[in-house]
């Protein structure tokens, strides 16, 4: 019995890890963010004052960063009045415009000395943050990671309890 009870609480506790969620960054959860730094903005400048903010660090050559800007684009225009989605890539200007296949249909910047990515220690991406009003991390990720995807009904909950 005591065996069968081992067995039972050792497969509970490997379940448990085998869910847990990866970043492949710094974890800021439930801290305050660092300062949002662009080399070079290709949209218009951000007004981020009093909304939630989305930074996704991504590359072009990078397929599952590709796969998550329609998600990206989505979220852009669902929440729009309470969340900023803003791509930041250190790539070159030039390749970033090259970016059609999909379309990025929200801010856009450079920063191609990496300091964002830096600061966040970001070892793969894609990487999301989502900000609060107040400057406080309250999700992280890579948006397309099973069993942790980023989704509207996620946003939806971290905008009606922010």
């Amino acid at each position: 019995m005591k065996l069968i009870t081992s067995l039972i609480l050792l497969f509970l506790v490997f379940n448990c890890m085998a869910q847990e969620k990866k970043i492949w960054a710094k974890s800021y959860l439930n801290k305050k963010a660092p300062e949002l730094l662009v080399e070079q903005w290709l949209t218009e400048t951000p007004d981020t004052k009093g909304k939630f903010v989305l930074i996704d660090f991504w590359a072009t050559w990078c397929a599952p960063c590709k796969r998550a800007i329609p998600k990206l684009n989505a979220f852009n225009r669902l929440f729009h009045n309470e969340l900023v989605v803003i791509g930041i890539s250190d790539e070159p200007w030039f390749k970033v415009r090259k970016q059609k296949n999909p379309a990025v249909e929200y801010f856009n910047a450079i920063d191609s000395r990496k300091r964002m990515k830096r600061q966040y220690k970001i070892q793969a991406i894609p990487h999301c943050v989502i900000i609060n009003p107040e400057g406080i991390v309250v999700w992280e990720g890579n948006p397309n990671q099973p069993g942790f995807e980023l989704t509207t009904e996620v946003i939806r909950e971290l905008l009606n309890n922010g």
